[in-house]
């Protein structure tokens, strides 16, 4: 003989803490499997909606598409045919600082976010330079909380931190040393990194000059400022 069990279904702990995370139990009085025959009632349970539910600050970081930085001189003469593009690396670098800036939960996106936004990206002539001289994301991570601190633990930051001033500087040098120089093509990852280090008293700098960045260096890295696509030999 058939008898109805929904009564002593238990609800699992899960949906009953989150009340931020809720899902909605209801029960289908005209269940179509077989199986209901023998409860009389089936359990559909129906997410509604989770991601709206979800705290902003816990939520995902989902990837903004930028078509370009945020610099004066792109600001200056957005019109312009002549104000060159960013490449895709330096893009997502610069998308990678900002997240490492939330990761710390810092206000601001500085000049040692760019510089780890360069790294976590991973595959730009630049990048590949940092970690031939021996500077690495997990050592400029731990020196990055060296030389700042930590962030109260309770405070997050904004989806897109700001720029600090040197970092807006750091920018804004990569663009003008891209015209300058009268040469065709894109900003690359390397015009960032070298614009970081440009801002002498900066965070940026400071650190890559720890791991013995100098200026020999970056004459090296410039040599090779227009391209930004690394070379794989078999």
């Amino acid at each position: 003989m058939a008898t109805n069990t929904m009564s002593a279904l238990p609800i699992p702990n899960c949906f009953r803490r989150h009340s931020n995370c809720s899902l909605p139990l209801r029960f289908n009085p005209n269940p179509d499997n077989s199986a209901s025959s023998l409860t009389g009632n089936s359990l559909s349970i129906r997410p509604a909606n989770l991601y709206c539910r979800v705290p902003k600050h816990r939520r995902s970081t989902v990837a903004t598409v930028l078509l370009s930085l945020p610099t004066m001189k792109q600001r200056e003469s957005a019109a312009s045919e002549k104000v060159p593009k960013w490449s895709a690396r330096a893009i997502k670098s610069f998308a990678m600082a900002e997240l490492e800036a939330r990761k710390l939960k810092y206000p601001n996106t500085g000049t040692e976010a760019l510089l780890t936004g360069i790294l976590v990206e991973g595959t730009s002539l630049a990048a590949k330079f940092l970690r031939e001289n021996g500077i690495m994301l997990f050592k400029v991570r731990e020196e990055i909380v060296k030389l700042l601190g930590k962030s109260d633990m309770y405070f997050f930051s904004p989806e897109h931190p700001p720029l600090t001033e040197p970092a807006q500087r750091a920018l804004d040098w990569a663009v003008d040393t891209k015209l300058k120089s009268g040469e065709s093509g894109e900003i690359t990852t390397t015009h960032l990194l070298l614009g970081i280090w440009s801002e002498k008293e900066s965070a940026g700098h400071k650190i890559m000059a720890t791991f013995g960045f100098d200026d020999g260096k970056a004459k090296e890295l410039a040599k090779n400022m227009d391209k930004d696509i690394v070379l794989r030999f078999k």
